[in-house]
């Protein structure tokens, strides 16, 4: 069973705060969740010409680490093939420059935000 708090709750509320401190910042959202066959994506957003994969990590306690270390090698690669798959649905052969963010929050109240832009990058 779910009480207020958790996981479930606390998932969508931290993803939706993390869209709108990047719209505050200017970025625009293409999808929510998008979903491939290997993961989903949280946010998929551009800013400017450049497309933009955010991972949203939430923890109310950093006693165990932070959120943003919580993005691990295994995840990075989930997150690299699901997001090929979405550039090769949208975009062909012709896709437009990107980059991988994480947006860190943490804190009971989800206070503290750490956006971490170009966080990593596939390897080639």
């Amino acid at each position: 069973m779910t009480g207020p708090g958790s996981h479930r709750e606390s998932g969508p509320a931290a993803e939706h705060q993390a869209r709108r401190y990047l719209e505050a910042r200017g970025l625009t959202t293409r999808e929510t969740n998008y979903r491939g066959r290997r993961g989903e994506i949280d946010l998929i957003m551009n800013e400017g010409d450049t497309l933009v994969f955010v991972e949203v990590r939430y923890r109310s306690n950093i006693t165990f680490g932070s959120p943003a270390e919580s993005v691990n090698l295994s995840k990075q690669q989930k997150l690299i093939t699901t997001a090929s798959q979405y550039l090769q649905q949208q975009f062909r052969s012709n896709p437009p420059a990107c980059r991988f963010d994480v947006l860190a929050i943490s804190g009971k109240e989800q206070e503290n935000v750490d956006w971490i832009r170009d966080a990593f990058q596939p390897s080639l």
